[in-house]
């Protein structure tokens, strides 16, 4: 820092002296300048990235701070079409009286309360039903012995011995019961190890070891595997007009792998895998598929050629609004744009709902330019401005000046639902669940693979309204369900 003269000091200096003194004065200047824009666009960086949550971005609601949310303004639903709670019209839920209760009790009065009398052998004249559902204790396990016998033949002298059924091939063993309420424990509900194993004992009356519960889930996807139920979810995924996909990370073997997934409303197929081109293909889902694969912005999806995409609507929203709400006055654009993406989603779906397969060409053509009008003018308002969020404001003009057929296509294909990923996104938020379930990551590769086979399993039985039980009960006991097709037909 240099010696802070007064002007009648300046004055007397020589002028040789003076212009040095200016140019470092000036070269200071410039320093601070930039040090001060640097520090400006940290400071925005940094106000941006604190006020951003999973209204604003593509972060999961877990990730947002309980003590931070707003309320009512957070969810990028549209208020007053719906109120919270039973909707009019709707059945009630309310526990209904049963004709053939296992236990009756008759609580009749015994003495009068005007005076006291006593009513022991008074008729009834009158009686209100009440009744308690409730848990009985869990009783002691059933014990099932078979013997295998075996016979010779009186005529050859062969000894045949008879077949034992195939949970009973260990001497001692669990049976299908027994795995279908562990796996469900564990896998349908994501449930610890140790404290499924409690609950399994506190519930059903059955000790089993913890070794044992964390071996069922393994058992489960060799039995998946085995039943040819991922080969038939492919295959059906091959011929879905639309499909949804997605990738969350999975922390594994200390490192990082990712869970891959593409379903639709009635199907699902996740595995495991890097980040790459060739793991996205190893689910022998995506390569060679014609028809429209709904995802985010990934750029991995790109060399699937075949098929074309969609963007996925409601995270778009999710980024102009977080540019709108950081900077409204400069990024009207991003309000603008957002209510246009609304009103061409509204308007597919009516379409939609009227049968038709493409929206009306003047319909169409009017969003369409005001879309490519609100991109352009989202870009020219931030094209000479050297700000942290008028970067991000460019970036996403561009991204909707560049990618617009991408991020239309639900417009040009009002038959399908495609506005937005969010099949996708309910479907593979287990592996979060789980993830938080089991200490944040799980031992073993084998082990997130396991998970994604039976999670497959299970996800795809629930979407088609059989229970999760149900499903493992009947892949326990030799008979694996297996979807029926594409979606119901009934």
């Amino acid at each position: 820092m240099p010696d802070v003269l007064s002007a009648k000091e300046l004055s007397a200096l020589p002028a040789a002296e003076l212009a040095v003194r200016l140019a470092e004065a000036y070269r200071l200047i410039g320093e601070l300048t930039a040090q001060i824009e640097r520090l400006s666009a940290r400071v925005e960086q940094l106000e941006r990235q604190a006020g951003k949550d999973s209204s604003t971005s593509s972060r999961p609601p877990s990730s947002d701070s309980p003590y931070k949310k707003k309320g009512s303004d957070r969810s990028l639903r549209e208020r007053g079409k719906r109120r919270p709670g039973k909707q009019p019209g709707d059945p009630g839920m309310t526990m209904n009286l049963v004709d053939d209760p296992d236990e009756t009790i008759d609580c009749p009065p015994a003495l009068c309360w005007g005076c006291g009398a006593d009513l022991a052998g008074t008729p009834v004249t009158a009686q209100r039903r009440h009744q308690v559902t409730d848990i009985e204790p869990a009783p002691a396990p059933k014990i099932t012995e078979y013997v295998a016998q075996a016979k010779e033949c009186a005529g050859c002298g062969t000894v045949t011995a008879g077949e034992l059924p195939g949970h009973a091939r260990a001497r001692a063993s669990y049976g299908p019961e027994t795995c279908a309420q562990a796996a469900n424990l564990v896998s349908g509900h994501h449930i610890p190890i140790c404290r499924a194993t409690l609950l399994l004992c506190q519930l059903a009356g059955i000790g089993v070891s913890t070794g044992w519960m964390a071996g069922i889930r393994g058992k489960a996807a060799a039995l998946v595997e085995a039943s040819g139920f991922m080969d038939r979810v492919r295959e059906l995924l091959k011929a879905a007009p639309a499909l949804h996909a997605d990738e969350t990370p999975a922390r594994t073997a200390s490192g990082t792998r990712y869970v891959h997934l593409a379903c639709t409303r009635y199907l699902t197929c996740m595995h495991t895998g890097d980040r790459s081109a060739e793991a996205i293909d190893a689910g022998r889902v995506l390569p060679g598929y014609e028809g429209i694969i709904v995802r985010d912005g990934y750029a991995g999806y790109g060399h699937l050629t075949s098929a074309l995409h969609a963007w996925c609507g409601v995270h778009l929203l999710r980024d102009l609004k977080g540019l709108y709400d950081f900077e409204p006055s400069q990024q009207e654009w991003a309000s603008q744009m957002a209510a246009l993406l609304i009103e061409a989603r509204d308007a597919a779906g009516a379409a939609r709902l009227a049968g038709q397969s493409v929206l009306d060409t003047a319909v169409l053509d009017d969003l369409v330019t005001r879309y490519r009008a609100l991109a352009a003018a989202g870009l020219a308002a931030s094209l000479y401005r050297r700000t942290a969020t008028a970067k991000d404001a460019r970036r996403l003009a561009r991204r909707f000046l560049g990618f617009e057929d991408l991020i239309l296509r639900f417009a040009t294909r009002p038959d399908l639902d495609i506005f937005s990923n969010n099949e996708a996104e309910r479907t593979i938020r287990p592996v979060k669940v789980q993830q938080r379930g089991s200490g944040g990551c799980w031992r073993t590769l084998t082990g997130l693979a396991e998970f994604a086979l039976v999670q497959s399993y299970l996800s795809t039985a629930a979407k088609w309204g059989s229970s999760k039980l149900d499903a493992l009960r009947a892949l326990f006991n030799g008979n694996a369900w297996l979807p029926p097709g594409l979606e119901p037909t009934g």
